[in-house]
């Protein structure tokens, strides 16, 4: 967001950092089959209250004050749970340390929106003294930036609230943008702001739906991973998001956004569990072109791939294990061992160029992308077993249990074995402990089909001059290969189901219980040819998506 876009949300612009005539907005943006997945019977879920994730808390601070504005901190680590970080932020609080944390990025944001360099555009009004306080400057802007960060309108006791510390503040220093810098920060370290609470209204069945606020929030922070704009704010104000032809309205306009893809690129990211490419590393002797850069292009590959294929244009979710098509850098072409020339006159190392495997190459899909058989392999070796695991779990989603303690991988990770050359040999030597063989015989299957590729990626049809055999089954289909595997989990009803699973749990920050909206989605999202835009088209659209069991310990409230 730049701050000519900044200034516009505290003028009165009809959309949050989103000014742009319509047809760029829709310019790229996804057809969608309307089959919202309503059912009759559905059980709700328990209400939720999440914490910001830092990507979440990076974009509001994007979106309201603008890119410019540097943070000056860090995040306590996230908890993934049943597969999901998004999950997890529903468990976690935040410890003394966090909030020394929140409270110094906040105070070095406020400091950055009230400075000389940015005050003129950030804020809506000036003070009649610039060396005392001013309630009704502090007022104007505080119900307008308030109003984004909290996700609702002020109530009254907050803005006086926030008013009085303004004043105070000002008074002890002299300086009415030191009051207000003060006023901001505290505001930007409330857990108003940093928890996404559900707030919600009885129904007469006896369930509760979240409040209009609640609504948008929930809506925004799925589709676009962040706060609510303006729009989506002044229909949650007019009671438009009481219907469900309010709802569809405004899940219409924002699918139509390519703010979509920030929501969809969010839910890969973390679906993928790409945050654990944070601090991965690879032997730099074994793998010496493999290198933090490489690790950042690996997940912008992927990403890429999926936005390219499935919301620009429309294709089969399935698809995403067999396609050809990506994108590469040059750095990821000298991994993957094939020509990436740029050939316009401000080419780059770095530029991102399209790029197709020929149909016989034994890469394609995600499945053969870096991001997937670097992240999941160890520093030394590439590892079927872990590999296997991640296609089971992540992708199919079939909990692997875990190995005994007592275990030894001794042969398995001796990689110059000279009687177990290679990795199904001392796989198959380590299967022959009955502890050990029964996970191993639904995990490395897969994982062998992938020996093809090193740790960090690279191809490669020997393993100590032994040719890699890649042959495998999936649930009873027999393979070849990378490309056969992918093809195989294409085919996996287990596929798309997992899909329906971790978005609907994505969306709504709990592992969802209720098999009759469950069983709805997968219906609609098989009829419409398995498109995301529509599966995420009809999440946003259903009943349940806004639907919770009674609060335990909270009460009904509007605010």
């Amino acid at each position: 967001m730049s701050l000519s876009r900044t200034l516009s949300v505290f003028l009165g612009c009809t959309a949050l950092m989103a000014c742009a005539p319509a047809a760029k907005q829709t310019a790229t943006a996804p057809a969608v089959a309307k089959a919202p997945a309503q059912t009759a019977a559905f059980t709700p879920g328990e209400m939720v209250m999440r914490r910001l994730s830092g990507e979440q808390y990076q974009n509001i601070v994007a979106d309201v004050f603008g890119p410019s504005i540097e943070l000056g901190g860090r995040f306590e680590p996230d908890l993934r749970v049943g597969g999901l970080l998004a999950v997890g932020a529903g468990t976690v609080s935040i410890t003394a340390v966090g909030m020394e944390q929140f409270d110094a990025m906040a105070r070095n944001i406020a400091t950055q929106v009230v400075s000389d360099k940015n005050r003129a555009l950030m804020i809506p009004c000036k003070p009649a003294d610039v060396k005392a306080a001013d309630d009704a400057c502090v007022g104007i802007f505080m119900t307008r930036v308030g109003e984004l960060l909290y996700r609702r309108p002020l109530t009254e006791a907050e803005l006086k609230s926030y008013i009085g510390v303004a004043h105070l503040a000002a008074d002890a220093t002299k300086d009415f943008y030191a009051g207000l810098s003060t006023s901001l920060a505290a505001m930007l370290s409330s857990p108003k702001f940093l928890f996404r609470q559900e707030l919600v209204t009885a129904n007469t069945d006896g369930t509760y739906s979240l409040d209009a606020y609640s609504k948008a929030s929930q809506l925004s922070f799925f589709l676009w991973n962040s706060i609510p704009d303006l729009p989506l704010l002044a229909a949650a104000r007019k009671g438009e998001l009481g219907t469900r032809a309010g709802v569809a309205k405004q899940v219409d306009r924002m699918m139509a956004s390519p703010r979509l893809e920030h929501g969809v690129r969010a839910f890969f990211t973390d679906n993928f569990g790409f945050d654990e490419f944070n601090g991965l590393t690879k032997d730099a002797v074994l793998f010496p072109k493999f290198s933090a850069q490489a690790a950042n292009d690996a997940q912008e590959q992927t990403l890429r791939t999926i936005v390219d294929l499935l919301l620009k244009n429309r294709g089969d979710y399935r698809d995403i294990f067999t396609t050809k098509k990506t994108f590469l850098t040059q750095e990821l072409g000298a991994i993957y061992q094939v020509p990436v020339v740029d050939e316009s006159p401000n080419g780059a190392p770095d530029a991102w160029l399209p790029f197709e495997f020929a149909k016989d190459d034994p890469r394609g899909g995600i499945l053969t992308q870096m991001s997937f058989t670097s992240l999941h392999s160890p520093p030394g070796r590439g590892s079927p077993t872990l590999r296997g695991k991640a296609l089971r779990e992540v992708l199919l989603c079939q909990k692997v249990p875990a190995p005994p303690a007592a275990v030894k991988f001794d042969i398995v990770q001796d990689t110059n074995n000279p009687v177990y050359k290679t990795a199904r040999d001392r796989l198959n030597a380590h299967a022959s402990n009955p502890v050990c063989a029964g996970c191993h015989k639904i995990i490395d299957p897969l994982g062998l089909a992938l020996e093809n590729f090193d740790g960090a990626g690279a191809f490669r049809t020997t393993e100590q001059g032994v040719k890699i055999d890649t042959s495998g089954a999936l649930d009873g289909v027999k393979f070849t290969g990378a490309a056969e595997l992918g093809k195989a989990v294409h085919d996996n009803p287990a596929t798309t189901a997992c899909l329906v699973n971790r978005l609907t749990s994505y969306a709504v920050g709990r592992e969802v219980k209720d098999t009759a909206w469950l069983e709805a989605l997968k219906t609609s999202f098989a009829a419409t040819g398995y498109r995301l835009p529509d599966l995420m088209h009809a999440i946003a659209t259903s009943d349940a998506f806004f639907t919770v069991a009674a609060p335990k310990t909270q009460t009904a409230s509007a605010q």
